[in-house]
This record gives structure tokens, sequence and C-alpha cells, in this order.
């Protein structure tokens, strides 16, 4: 059985604890590793090498840090089908949608290896008589990243990319469940010439993560997973004084307006709410057709579709759609919130709950499900299912539908299909939510941009990303200098002395 440690002061370490979580194949329900659960003092020793570098890797200008980040990614590149593999093999995603979770991660690497022009400051000449007024963007210093098992590369990369460009220390908690992708990228950066002690990857569980929260060297903590854990984790690092950016839960919504083509918004749903099996934040989960008519012929395209869908292992080869999702207890969540539609009165038009796979038995895999009737008091519409299980809920007017995305909890991503620019445009401007899709059904921005949800899907100020990450990961330092050439004036005991 193979056993995984932890990367800490540039090797991999055995972990001491004598605690283990079990990593299992969720394609074939099998156990296929160990991981060490790290101890509060393995995570002091991960801290103390951390502090020790960063002050070094600080001092390195932006130029050469860049040229980090630029071998990085040729790195990645070189292994993509390795991290791939990795992926796959522990979340269960197919081979190209784990090729898509490290892409997406990589382009962010890539705006780091323009990280000089990121971290300019501000300058004013002669700001007053003789006087230079200058900001400037600073490293925190030792950094925390806890991440979720959805995204083994992506996440990972969003979070240590932008923070080690600034010039941070990152302490990086990946999931217990897909622990590998993180500790060979720790092994590329590395190789890529990040100095020894820069990047940590300490697993754990709760200990941990608590144990990094409460720890007064780790100035800042970027979370992704649950809302109730968001909360959570943004609570506590917010009372012990640290910065945190926490990302929770969503339920997408995607409104299909009366003239929109309805064969690209059924194949858009289908990708948004069936990819990865679902296991996704910004995965489109109801659909809102506006009109009987429209709500009718959706069903009716959505439906041959579904039954087209193939699911199976990664190792199945890349016509697979979807695979397992990641545990038996997730499988059995979400079987049971499909019991929960059924018995609240939903009309169950597709039913993944009895998918079986020949010589794959034991694995975590849940069939594509159809939904239609569904309203906003059913607990398959209140809670994030995170399976591969659609929703439809049929509104009578684009106000209705709006006012369905308006009033939910969370607001993470949503999209419109329409061919009317005026309906699209107010759209755009009204809904209360952080990224909007028009005729585009996951609006994840490009990495120049930034990630970032409203209401209970995001805690903090700054976002993922893009020019708001490398605001979170530094800190601004504003300098007023005055030189003196010749300026004759006394002591001035007011605030007019700049005049």
């Amino acid at each position: 059985m193979q056993k995984i440690g932890h990367w800490i002061d540039g090797k991999m370490v055995d972990g001491t604890s004598g605690r283990f979580a079990e990593v299992f194949n969720p394609a074939t329900g099998e156990k296929q590793a160990e991981l060490a659960l790290a101890t509060p003092a393995e995570l002091n020793a991960a801290i103390a090498s951390a502090e020790k570098a960063q002050v070094k890797w600080a001092a390195t200008n932006p130029q050469r840090r860049a040229r980090v980040f630029m071998a990085f990614g040729a790195l990645i590149n070189r292994d993509m089908e390795i991290l791939a593999e990795m992926v796959s093999r522990e979340h269960g995603k197919t081979i190209p949608d784990a090729r898509g979770d490290i892409q997406r991660g990589l382009e962010v690497v890539e705006v780091c290896m323009g990280l000089p022009a990121q971290l300019k400051g501000e300058f004013t000449d002669s700001a007053g008589p003789g006087i230079d007024l200058y900001a400037m963007r600073q490293a925190l210093g030792v950094v925390a990243g806890i991440t979720p098992f959805n995204f083994p590369a992506m996440i990972p990369l969003w979070k240590m990319a932008p923070a080690i460009a600034s010039g941070n220390a990152m302490i990086l908690k990946p999931s217990e469940r897909c622990p590998s992708t993180a500790l060979h990228l720790a092994k590329l950066f590395q190789e890529a010439g990040l100095p020894d002690g820069v990047l940590q990857v300490v697993n754990g569980d709760k200990e941990i993560v608590d144990a990094i929260l409460d720890h007064d060297t780790i100035q800042a903590v970027g979370f992704v997973g649950s809302t109730p854990i968001a909360q959570y984790i943004y609570g506590r690092a917010a009372t012990n004084g640290k910065r945190a950016q926490c990302f929770g839960g969503a339920k997408n919504h995607m409104i299909i307006m009366p003239d929109a083509d309805l064969d690209k918004a059924a194949d858009a749903l289908i990708g948004a709410g069936y990819g990865a099996a679902g296991e996704r934040c910004m995965a489109i989960s109801v659909a809102v057709p506006v009109g009987q008519k429209t709500a009718d012929a959706l069903i009716e395209k959505l439906v041959p579709r579904i039954e087209k869908l193939k699911v199976g292992p990664y190792t199945a080869g890349e016509d697979v759609d979807f695979g397992p999702v990641i545990t038996a207890a997730s499988a059995a969540r979400i079987k049971g919130l499909i019991d929960s539609g059924v018995e609240q009165g939903a009309d169950l038009v597709v039913d993944g709950r009895d998918f079986k796979l020949q010589g794959y038995e034991n694995g975590f895999f849940v069939g594509a499900t159809l939904f239609d009737n569904v309203t906003a008091d059913m607990e398959i519409y209140k809670q994030e299912i995170f399976g591969p299980v659609l929703c439809q809920v049929r509104a009578e007017s684009y106000e209705e539908a709006l006012n369905l995305v308006m009033e939910n909890e969370f607001g993470n991503g949503t999209a419109i299909y329409t061919a009317d620019g005026d309906t699209a445009r107010d759209f755009a401007s009204r809904v209360n939510v952080g990224m909007v899709g028009i005729n585009f059904p996951i609006p994840v921005p490009l990495s120049y941009y930034s990630f970032g949800g409203w209401k209970k899907s995001a805690f903090g100020d700054l976002n993922q990303y893009g020019p708001d990450a490398f605001k979170f990961y530094t800190k601004t330092k504003t300098v007023t200098a005055r030189w003196f050439s010749g300026i004759k004036d006394g002591a001035a005991l007011n605030f007019k002395a700049m005049d």
C-alpha cells in the first residue's frame, strides 16, 4: 500500500503522527493509498522553514522570480499527462477534464510570468516642495492555502502561484482525498528553481486546519470548499488577525429565454450540468426556462442528450463523458437527495440512481439525473447537490426567473441564453451574482481577471487570481520623502507642511 507524506523544506518526508486518511480510487472503490495526517509539530517545522526561506525569496527581484514561473509553466506542460493521470486516479474525472483542470491552473501561472507589471507601485513627483510620494507593494510573509478535492491542480495553482510570485512563502494543505497532484507540483516548482522552503505541502485534517488558522506566523489564508466551512475559516482567521478569502458553495442557475437557440442551450446544460459529474462550484444545476412552451421543448431536447452520455472510469478512454463522484458517502448523499426530490413531488424525468457499470460495481458512480417541475421549497433546489443532477424550475416570465436567481442565498455564477441584447444587458446589470455568462454556460473568468462569487458563495473582500490576488497577497507601504535642496522653512505643527 502506497504511503503518502508531506513536502517540507524541499523534500518528501514521512508522517510521524501515526494517523492516516484513506485515498480511494473512485472508479473501483478500492483503497489505493494511505495519507499521513500531520501533527502540529510537523506544521511548525514547515512554517519555520517557510519563514526562513521567505526573507531571501522576497528580496529576489520580480524579474528573477518571474523566470522561475516561466520554467515552472514549461515543466507543467512537460508533465501534463503525468499530472492528468494523477488527477483522474484520485478524483475520478476523465483525462480530458483533468487536462482542463491543469490548464486553467497553468493560465494563472502564465499571468505570474509577467509579475513585475503586477507588482508596480505608485509614484507622485513633487507632491509638495521637494517632496516625493510613493507607494510600494510588499509581501505579507508566510501565507496558507486550503484547497478542495474537486480541482486537485487548478485551485492549488490559483492559490500558490500569485502568493509565491508576490514574494510570500506558502503552506499548502490540499484535500486529503486527492493529495498527489499538489505534491508533484511542489517537485516541479523545485525543479524550476524555487528555493527550498518557499512552498510547503502539509497534509492533514481539521486539526491542521485549526493549527494553520491559529498560528501567529501565518498572515493570510485562502480557502475553497463548502459554505459552512468557508464561513468557519473566515471567522476564525479574522479573529486571529489574518487576511482571509474563503469561497463556498453555489447553486448556479441558467435562464433560457423563449428566443434562445434551444439546441445550443441544451448542449450547454449538458456540459455545464454533467461535466466532472457535477462536482464543480460553477456547475449549472438549475435550468430556468421562461414559458411553458420553452420548458417543454427544452426537456425534449435534454432527454436524448442525457441518454447518450457515457459514464465510466477514466481508463476507458477519452470518449467517456464523466466518471464517478469522489466517495461512497458522496454517492449516497446524492442519491438521498434524488429520493427527496421524488418524495417532495418533483418529476423525475431521467433517473441515475441505479446506474451500474460492469466490472466497476463497487465504484462511486451516479448516473445523469434530470428533474422537471422543481420548486424553490424542495431540498434538491435548496441544497448544493454536487453531483450529476439537473433541476428544471419553470418560470412564467423573465422577472420571475430573475427573482429566482436574486433570492437564492448563493451568488457564485449564473447564465442566460437569449438572442435579445436588451434582456442580456438588463440581466448582467441587475443580477446579484459575482460571475455572469451571456450565452455562455460556465462563466469562469480568464486568468487576467478575477474569480469570485457574492452572497454566501464568498467571504472576504478580494477574489481569487488576477489583479485581486496580487492585492490580497501583498500589503501597501506609502513613503513620503523630502530631499532638501535649498528649501528653508521652520518647524511645522500642522498638516499643511506639504502645501
